[in-house]
């Protein structure tokens, strides 16, 4: 979720020459360069054997509450990677979606099944959202390893990229003296576990670090930059293809999807439980 400090996800397919060999067609499918539009409605425009890269501009459903709603006319969904099992995302898989697995990767959450396994040295002062508290993003060697099983969890159940939430710390009062460095690093560390279990991974939030993010990260999600006039500072990542995933809650789509149909952006108008309800520019 958006943090209090206010600033807190290219595929495409390619025909293989029809004269190629069988084993080289075994393997084609992919290219790094431009290629047309996904055809399955995925909204993709590089799909390699490493992991999906959603395009700009491609719709998408984010629920993080409730019995997921796999009837919802969008190709991507954002679901909660705890609460929801393998069969879901093999439902939604089965209606030609991708699914991102959403995890709370700077923040400890007293509700969660790993929850003790946290020790009280790394938990810090509360986020605002209740059962939520900062992590000390620093202590790398305590973290890692459990942002690793979380991330195989999600993997195990076959969803196609993660959502880390709680990626802006230093930007706010979390009871440790977290700076920009230690956040870069943070962020840096979840991408590339991410990516090493063959997902990709957007950068939630921390609008400042992203021109020295945007290549580790695969698209973006955004929450309320209409509301505080940030949209523009999301360009880096619709410039190099990828897709900006971000949703308002309390401005009227009039009012903000004339901009994100500009910029490119992926827009929805939530309520703040992110349940089933949307409202798509």
């Amino acid at each position: 979720m958006r943090s209090t400090a206010g600033g807190t996800r290219a595929w495409g397919r390619v025909l293989c020459a029809a004269l190629l060999l069988p084993a080289l067609l075994a393997g084609c499918g992919t290219d790094a360069g431009t290629a047309p539009e996904a055809a399955d409605g995925t909204g993709g425009q590089e799909e390699t054997a490493e992991h999906w890269r959603p395009e700009p501009g491609v719709d998408w459903q984010w629920q993080l509450s409730g019995r997921v709603d796999t009837s919802v006319d969008a190709p991507v969904y954002d679901i909660d990677g705890f609460d929801q099992d393998a069969k879901t995302v093999a439902a939604l898989h089965g209606g030609d979606r991708k699914v991102i697995c959403y995890l709370s990767t700077g923040a400890w959450e007293d509700f969660r099944p790993d929850a003790e396994e946290f020790p009280a040295s790394v938990r810090g002062r509360s986020n605002g959202w209740e059962g939520e508290w900062w992590l000390d993003i620093r202590r790398t060697d305590v973290l890692e390893p459990l942002m690793e099983t979380r991330v195989e969890m999600c993997a195990k159940k076959g969803f196609d990229a993660v959502e880390p939430d709680n990626m802006d710390g230093y930007l706010n009062d979390t009871g440790f003296p977290l700076t920009a460095r230690d956040q870069l690093r943070y962020n840096r560390l979840v991408a590339d576990i991410a990516h090493r279990h063959g997902m990709a991974v957007g950068l939630k939030n921390d609008l400042p670090q992203i021109p020295e993010l945007v290549d580790d990260f695969d698209f973006a999600v955004n929450e309320q930059c209409a509301q505080y006039e940030e949209c523009d500072e999301l360009t880096p990542f619709i410039d190099a293809g990828k897709a900006v995933f971000h949703a308002e809650y309390e401005l009227p789509v009039a009012d903000f999807c004339p901009e994100s149909r500009e910029l490119r952006l992926s827009s929805l108008l939530k309520k703040y439980e992110l349940g089933v309800w949307r409202r798509a520019c």
